[in-house]
């Protein structure tokens, strides 16, 4: 009985870790509530990674899209990301494209990332998707106070 509650959570765990991107340096990735267009449903994430320059701490904010095809085809969605600081202008990030396969998942993929210092307080990240011929997803978005997810 100890060992298979002792395998569900090394397995849960294990799925955590495969959840985050390669490429991301920080200690996690935090994901928002989701949105959806058409067949694929949408959610925003961040990760904040803090890095010193000279004596000044700032932290590296990464914005990510996952995007989820519970349809039967695959389908070409375009994804755009934004970020604002203490409740300021929402300043685009960045916006790309990708194919997500029918059934499939896929992300979190970085879609932007910015370098802030430390004391610029809460930061937060809107994503939204679209796929080809259809609206555009309301917003998902994720934010953090901390320079260290």
């Amino acid at each position: 009985m100890y060992l298979r509650r002792m395998g569900t959570v090394l397995g849960a765990a294990a799925l955590t870790v495969l959840t985050v991107p390669a490429n991301a340096h920080a200690a996690s990735v935090v994901c928002g509530g989701g949105a959806s267009t058409g067949r694929v449903a949408v959610n925003g994430c961040i990760s904040a990674e803090r890095k010193w320059i000279e004596v000044v701490s700032y932290r590296d904010v990464t914005a990510y899209v996952k995007l989820r095809n519970v349809g039967t085809r695959a389908l070409n969605v375009a994804y755009e990301a934004y970020l604002r600081t203490n409740g300021g202008e929402w300043k685009k990030l960045s916006n790309s494209r990708t194919t997500v396969g029918a059934g499939q998942t896929v992300g979190p993929v970085e879609a932007g990332n910015k370098t802030a210092p430390c004391n610029a307080g809460k930061i937060e990240i809107r994503v939204r998707a679209q796929v080809s011929g259809a609206a555009w997803s309301g917003w998902s978005s994720a934010a953090t106070k901390q320079c260290q997810t």
